[in-house]
């Protein structure tokens, strides 16, 4: 089963954690262009195994030279890489520079509560705050309030580093469009959820949805007003069909998601839109949340494209860096997956 990559590192963290010494290391912050970005991990055993990435491959091999030869012995410490500080195994692209966090960890009981403690936070998508004075071992590390990015603070000897919680992804109903979209999400980290009611179309598509993607048998407007969703939430509905689509949207809107979408032409959006008021009483500025039509303006044609489109809007919100503009290129679609 795919899971976020954070989770990935911190599960097997916990793990080897039983018997090994381990060092965790954590993407602090980035100048120029970087390949990963702040908060990355990685964890690194004694013996070399690793699980993780903070450079897509530019400087772990150092990292896992250095651990061998005990260059990181204190329970914390901060390491560059470029700008004068270590070299990396291959240039960093555009003069890039990296500040990693590494905090050495000990085998037993006290490393696996301490691992045990970001495992839970990030499964429940829950934001976490880090405190450490170098070079002594994290002071705090408490829940926090749910942060699309993540944030680093470094004054002197103190480290605080809030973690964004890992991202969920919420799709109402199978059709071609959503199922590529599922096993983008997956992949991009997503912990990603499918709701469907109907038979027929379970017996068609089902079976095209990747492992680790969980499959809940009911219809999305009754998943969502029972079960609600966290603020690390995109909620898509890509049936065409009004009868699921509008009602998933009507208890969307009241819901905390990063991001709602819809599939759907100018026209139907539209008509979409005077349903939700009409009959949803829906709010003007409930409305404005609601991305329909749904994705990147690409010139997508087919369900993967259009797929693709909407995933990259998504993660464009997630990161912090929509803007107007991009939503507005007059670049249309019979499916509607662009404006």
């Amino acid at each position: 089963m795919m899971q976020n990559l954070d989770v990935q590192v911190i599960s097997t963290a916990r793990q080897w954690a039983e018997a090994h010494e381990l060092w965790l290391c954590t993407v602090l912050s980035t100048y120029g262009s970087s390949p990963r970005p702040p908060g990355a991990m990685m964890v690194i055993r004694k013996d070399g195994q690793y699980c993780g990435s903070l450079s897509g491959g530019c400087v772990e091999e150092s990292f896992i030279a250095r651990i061998r030869d005990d260059a990181f012995s204190a329970s914390s410490q901060l390491v560059r890489y470029g700008d004068d500080g270590l070299a990396p195994d291959r240039a960093l692209p555009c003069g890039g520079v990296l500040d990693i966090l590494v905090e050495r960890l000990l085998p037993g009981r006290e490393a696996i509560g301490y691992l045990g403690q970001m495992h839970d936070a990030l499964v429940s998508a829950t934001a976490l705050t880090k405190r450490i004075t170098l070079p002594a071992p994290c002071i705090s590390l408490e829940p926090a309030a749910y942060r699309s990015r993540t944030a680093t603070h470094i004054e002197g000897d103190e480290v605080t580093l809030t973690l964004s919680a890992p991202p969920r992804l919420v799709i109402g109903g199978l059709s071609s469009v959503a199922v590529y979209c599922a096993n983008f999400a997956l992949a991009l980290g997503f912990e990603t959820l499918v709701c469907e009611h109907r038979e027929d179309v379970l017996s068609n598509l089902a079976a095209d949805l990747d492992a680790g993607v969980t499959l809940i048998k009911l219809f999305p407007a009754v998943y969502l007003e029972r079960e609600g969703c966290h603020p690390a939430t995109a909620i898509l509905s890509l049936t065409h069909d009004p009868r699921i689509d509008d009602l998933t949207m009507m208890e969307a809107v009241n819901l905390p998601a990063f991001y709602i979408g819809a599939m759907g032409s100018h026209q139907n959006s539209q008509r979409r839109k005077e349903r939700l008021v009409r009959y949803g009483d829906v709010a003007p500025h409930q409305l404005s949340r609601l991305h329909a039509p749904v994705g990147l303006a690409i010139g997508s044609k087919t369900p993967a494209e259009i797929a693709l489109s909407i995933m990259a809007d998504i993660v464009r919100h997630k990161n912090g860096l929509a803007s107007d503009q991009a939503s507005f290129f007059p670049v249309r679609s019979a499916c509607g997956g662009m404006p």
